[in-house]
């Protein structure tokens, strides 16, 4: 995608239209041409200095050009113009799971069919049967769990999963780790 229509989308990433931001930059929401229409798109927009760099963009981008389900966000596009590195996905109406959790909205059902989700995701990943490596995400936590807006849930932040060979069966040698510090495997801290 050109760099001008994501400026255009996101009104030159203006900071109104910011929605969030981690470890890879700032996530913005924007209006794409889309023919006659608009399309509402997010775009998340590395910026060196908040501690992820090239390395994971093109993590993110392999994985989600290479590995599509229905639980997963879907990729629209991507920009790599002028040291702008930019991701296009789709948009998520109703934001990430971490700002339902202490909500009553939430019912019991929601949530387990959220549950049921993420698990199709992860097993999709995991192998699930099929003949692609295996990819471990490394960084599952709430907010990385996006909600459209029939509460269907799709995986999402891949910038810091691996991927494994497809000659490894079941073995994994993992010799750092990375990911939030709440959601990581207690075994990793010693």
């Amino acid at each position: 995608m050109l760099l001008e229509d994501i400026k255009r989308a996101t009104q030159n990433f203006n900071n109104d239209n910011c929605i969030g931001g981690g470890g890879f930059g700032g996530v913005y929401k924007g209006n794409l041409q889309d023919g006659d229409g608009f399309k509402t798109i997010v775009a998340k927009r590395l910026n060196s200095r908040f501690g992820q760099g090239e390395q994971q963009f093109l993590s993110e981008l392999q994985i989600l050009l290479d590995y599509k389900h229905e639980n997963v966000i879907a990729l629209l596009g991507y920009c790599d113009e002028n040291d702008e590195k930019i991701i296009i996905y789709e948009y998520a109406s109703r934001g990430s799971l971490d700002k339902y959790l202490d909500n009553a909205s939430l019912t019991w059902v929601k949530r387990l069919n959220i549950c049921i989700d993420i698990a199709r995701a992860l097993y999709f990943f995991h192998g699930g049967g099929g003949k692609q490596a295996k990819v471990i995400h490394r960084d599952i936590k709430s907010a990385n769990i996006l909600l459209i807006h029939d509460w269907k849930a799709k995986l999402a932040d891949f910038g810091l999963s691996l991927i494994s060979p497809l000659t490894h069966e079941t073995d994994y040698v993992i010799d750092h780790a990375c990911g939030t510090t709440g959601y990581l495997d207690p075994v990793y801290r010693k």
